[in-house]
């Protein structure tokens, strides 16, 4: 049944399934920056120190874990990053629910409403005919 709501039922539905897919997204982003994270650890782990040799190898491998621990930084920066994300997502999906769980109600209560109507419409209908076919017998039995 169409009422005046129907339009931003379908509305509102259609932008919560989008922050729905937001946070599907964002919680795979967050994922994929603890993946990465371990990744990087066991990266650093597996990095061997020279125990002698030249100056320039030694610096090299300290170069290098430098550059892991960098690494590892960067991901403990995205999985903040991604874990705000989630929870700006999960609010904003909290929002759009809202609304729609709104214009859902409202156009409940306006189908109650023309149901309602009608129902009274079939009553008084139903009352008019049995009026008219009660004088119809009246008229007939006097006759």
């Amino acid at each position: 049944m169409k009422t005046r709501y129907t339009s931003l039922v379908s509305v509102k539905k259609n932008i919560m399934q989008k922050s729905e897919r937001v946070v599907q997204n964002a919680n795979a982003n967050l994922s994929s920056a603890y993946i990465a994270l371990e990744a990087s650890s066991k990266e650093l782990e597996h990095i061997q120190l020279p125990l002698s040799g030249k100056i320039t190898l030694l610096l090299a491998s300290r170069t290098l874990l430098d550059s892991q621990r960098s690494i590892i930084r960067h991901n403990e920066e995205w999985i903040e990053f991604a874990k705000k994300e989630l929870i700006d997502a999960k609010e904003q999906l909290k929002i759009d629910m809202i609304e729609f769980e709104k214009f859902k109600y409202l156009e409940l209560q306006e189908i109650k409403e023309i149901l309602k109507k009608r129902k009274i419409q079939e009553a008084k209908d139903l009352d008019e005919i049995a009026l008219m076919t009660h004088a119809r017998n009246n008229k007939t039995k006097v006759a």
